[in-house]
């Protein structure tokens, strides 16, 4: 039996070890800034856009609201509250989701209640915590670099 339990014991020690290793591509410096903790990763608030109450017939009146909307998505982004947004493309009560670089569900209420489709009630927001990667915050200053044309324009 102590044949088998030093060699069981000496692997468990070895992968504890490996476990401990630290990352040799960890930027300490950008971990800070954006916020990451020991895994790189930090709190968001998720939104998912879902179809509201309200429908409009108006053609030009929803098309108001939603360019609306759009420049709201890019207030937010450029306040850096705003991290990634975007819209499901399978025509679902789901419309779209937020994420938003907050700590607290009613900080990202408050955010939300800023949109003019919120507003307008063409959509509702169900707000859920989440924990993903710090380097979502990244996305937007990148995007800027990719896009040609803005859809709020």
């Amino acid at each position: 039996m102590k044949k088998f339990i030093l060699p069981l014991l000496l692997a468990c020690f070895t992968l504890l070890a490996k476990a401990q290793t630290p990352n040799p591509n960890y930027d300490e410096a950008l971990a800070k800034k954006l916020g990451a903790d020991d895994y790189g990763m930090k709190k968001y608030v998720m939104a998912f856009l879902k179809t509201g109450p309200t429908k409009i017939e108006d053609k030009a009146k929803l098309a108001e609201i939603q360019k609306a909307h759009l420049k709201n998505i890019g207030k937010l982004a450029d306040e850096g509250k705003l991290v990634v947004a975007g819209p499901f493309m399978d025509g679902g009560e789901v419309e779209g989701i937020f994420i938003f670089d907050v700590r607290t569900i009613e900080e990202a209420r408050a955010l939300t209640n800023t949109d003019p489709a919120i507003q307008a009630g063409v959509l509702t927001m169900e707000l859920r915590p989440f924990y993903c990667s710090a380097a979502l915050k990244e996305v937007a200053a990148t995007h800027k670099k990719l896009a040609k044309k803005n859809f709020a324009d």
